[in-house]
């Protein structure tokens, strides 16, 4: 079974509205999607990075240049490998995560379509629907992050994530929790303050928030580790986790009590399978970020969700929050009890809409063996 063939597509797609972090704010959003052909089967996966190099320091420039140049040719006119042997054969490249996870992703795909399994029952998954959330961006103000709040009420999401950032936390948080007593209720600060002025949230602490995600800066576990001991919340870290070593030293420290399982930003689905496991070994609970996915990685998140220890909602919002037109044909909808239906269909479960694709394309590099 040799792989025949490798295109990347490069696309930037327009979000709905725009979407602010304390990284700074976005309206169109950059990915690589992977296209990997063999025996007459189609593989896709997508590599999440962004233009920009703000959430990691991979973008969707970098992540094109190490799969053009490094991940893809060694595999053309190879025998399509599995997922693990792939991971064992890019280890030699040094980071660059989420180039090898869009890779990663395509082989899942095949192998699934090959062996009429759909990704979510090669992964171990156990659910027919995962339960999700929305993460909503900064806002004006407090009166406005209102107003989108119960919007997304009304819509049927029963748990929300707040971007918050130093001057924009605690009235925010505050604010909702007001309005709505009962919601399950997170912010995410995506490393935007340092142990010193991580002071200025513990006024967190009494508005009963399922946790704090990623308070302090990505490499620095030993700080989480002191600003948890000083929390109630539990805090739950995102970029800090890269790999399951990573995991396993941030729990063996107490640096968190909650881990964000992201599976480009740990190196694919295989990893992100991984970090599951020990977590549930060691009963902390675990939950599926997002990263403004196309249908694609949705599909990709749902299935990796539907594992067992996936007790918390993840940021797998329905395919209407983000994009008017995605690339595959399949929508997702939010079910009555704010779930999603994981799919059933061999591989991803989605097919790309070539037409949609084709508007969302920047360019295209095919590789041939």
């Amino acid at each position: 079974m040799p792989i025949e063939s490798i295109t990347l597509h490069h696309l930037r797609m327009r979000l709905k509205s725009p979407f602010e972090t304390s990284f700074g704010r976005i309206q169109d959003r950059q990915c690589v999607l992977v296209e990997l052909q063999a025996e007459g089967l189609t593989g896709w996966g997508e590599c999440v990075a962004d233009r920009d190099p703000w959430y990691t320091a991979e973008t969707s420039g970098t992540a094109l240049h190490i799969l053009r140049d490094h991940l893809c040719p060694p595999l053309l006119g190879q025998p399509l490998p599995r997922p693990a042997e792939f991971q064992a054969g890019a280890a030699a490249i040094k980071g660059h995560a989420m180039a090898k996870a869009g890779l990663e992703m395509a082989l899942w795909d095949w192998w699934g379509k090959a062996e009429g399994q759909p990704l979510a029952v090669m992964l171990g998954g156990a659910r027919p629907s995962v339960p999700v959330g929305v993460s909503i961006g900064l806002q004006a103000s407090p009166a406005a992050l209102l107003d989108v709040v119960a919007g997304y009420l009304t819509d049927g999401y029963r748990r929300v994530k707040l971007k918050i950032k130093p001057g924009q936390d605690v009235e925010l948080a505050a604010a909702v929790r007001r309005a709505h007593p009962d919601l399950a209720l997170q912010v995410d600060a995506n490393s935007a303050y340092t142990l010193e002025s991580a002071a200025a949230l513990f006024p967190l602490d009494d508005l009963g928030l399922l946790l704090i995600e990623q308070p302090l800066a990505e490499d620095d576990l030993w700080d989480h580790r002191q600003l948890q001991a000083q929390l109630r919340t539990p805090i739950c870290l995102d970029e800090s986790i890269t790999s399951p070593r990573h995991a396993r030293q941030a729990l063996e420290m107490r640096a968190a009590r909650i881990i964000n399982i992201k599976a480009g930003r740990v190196g694919g689905l295989a990893a992100a399978v991984a970090i599951h496991d020990l977590c549930v070994a060691q009963n902390v609970p675990v939950w599926c970020g997002g990263m403004l996915e196309t249908g694609l990685g949705r599909a990709s998140n749902l299935a990796l969700a539907s594992l067992p220890g996936f007790t918390l909602p993840g940021d797998i919002s329905a395919s209407d929050r983000y994009y008017a037109e995605d690339i595959t044909v399949e929508r997702f909808t939010l079910n009555a009890d704010s779930t999603i239906d994981v799919p059933t269909i061999p591989g991803l479960g989605v097919t790309i809409d070539p037409d949609a694709l084709a508007r969302a394309s920047l360019h295209s590099i095919h590789l041939t063996a």
